[in-house]
């Protein structure tokens, strides 16, 4: 099949590649997107713009930003796309069902957990919905596992799940590297470090490798951070604590990119904002 992947950034080339492995052709669109992104397509096939890709693809799979999820959806559907489209994307599950309501009976609710598959048994992409069958068979044979989660009461599981997943992962990264600028900002990090030494051992490495991992990411977590607090809102939980993660992920927006960027790095992001 000719599958069009809308985008391939980090994760997005990890599913195109997925593709490919399973013997399938991918495609996405070159229209606007940065030099990096062409380097990491540059295996599959490229097309000029949207409308010129959506005459030729069978299916869609959509892997952006989370704030631009919806955005993306409305373009596509306003060129009366009519096939499969798949929303892989990190969002809430009130906005999936916005989504779904664009799309129709074709909609394919999806959330990846794990970092891009370059190993097995890494990184799993979850399916909701009465395509998910035909989806997951996309990918046999690839790098990237593929579950299929039953519909029961919502269509939206697989992003209920990516949501309730993140919320930890990403959120105590967010408040582990928030402490770490509070004990700089009040000048008793090294009276910290001592105390973590002594009682949380693991703390001071953790907090290097969550700056290291989640520093070049930074930018696109902010979205995500805001999808999460509106899942909770829409469960009657407080939604502040994302909110405040949110905040943090902002103020480390310009270590975009940057290689490995060092917790004093990170830390100085965070103070430099106040």
């Amino acid at each position: 099949m000719r599958i069009g992947v809308l985008h391939p950034g980090e994760m997005g080339v990890c599913v195109a590649q997925a593709l490919a492995e399973a013997g399938h052709q991918p495609c996405w669109v070159s229209q606007g997107r940065s030099p990096m992104t062409r380097r990491r397509a540059g295996a599959f096939q490229e097309f000029k713009s949207l409308p010129e890709l959506l005459n030729d693809v069978q299916a869609l799979i959509s892997v952006c930003p989370p704030d631009a999820a919806l955005k993306m959806a409305q373009s596509v559907m306003l060129l009366g796309y009519r096939g499969i489209y798949v929303d892989a994307n990190a969002i809430a599950p009130a906005t999936a069902l916005q989504i779904a309501a664009l799309v129709g009976g074709g909609f394919v609710d999806g959330g990846i957990i794990g970092p891009p598959a370059r190993r097995a048994d890494t990184t799993r992409l979850y399916l909701c919905g009465p395509e998910a069958e035909q989806v997951a068979s996309w990918f046999e044979g690839s790098l990237l596992a593929v579950i299929c989660l039953p519909e029961r009461e919502t269509q939206v599981a697989a992003s209920a799940l990516k949501m309730a997943y993140a919320a930890y992962t990403k959120g105590t990264a967010a408040l582990l590297l928030s402490v770490n600028a509070l004990a700089q900002a009040l000048d008793v990090e090294h009276a910290l470090a001592a105390e973590w030494a002594q009682s949380q051992p693991n703390l001071a490495s953790l907090s290097q490798q969550v700056a290291t991992g989640t520093g070049p990411k930074a930018w696109r977590f902010e979205g995500e951070m805001y999808e999460i607090a509106q899942t909770y809102a829409d469960a009657d939980l407080p939604p502040q604590f994302h909110q405040a993660a949110a905040e943090v992920f902002s103020r480390m927006a310009t270590l975009k990119e940057r290689s490995a960027p060092d917790l004093a790095s990170v830390i100085q992001q965070l103070l430099a904002a106040r």
